[in-house]
């Protein structure tokens, strides 16, 4: 029983902005996540107003998912600076 992990328009293009070797190193680190049999075990959550969020920590990144029990899929919603993703 593992999680199928899904990009959003906008995690995708955070992803394409970023220099290659930090947009390989999340997408790995992402692959991962998607192999574990429970993805909040490496995650945080995140509460106020992104309460249901989970956050993953990748060097000074952040990848800002939503995870979907009866689904079973991880929807990576954005990925960003760690300055810049709680003020959006």
């Amino acid at each position: 029983m593992s999680y199928t992990l899904i990009y959003s328009e906008q995690s995708l293009r955070q992803l394409k902005k970023l220099d290659k070797a930090v947009s390989t190193r999340i997408r790995k680190y992402l692959r991962k996540i998607e192999s574990l049999e429970e993805p909040r075990y490496r995650g945080k959550a995140l509460s106020q107003n992104l309460r249901g969020f989970w956050r993953y920590r990748v060097g000074d990144y952040r990848i800002l998912c939503e995870i979907d029990d009866n689904k079973l899929i991880i929807v990576a919603i954005d990925i960003e600076h760690r300055k810049k993703i709680y003020k959006k």
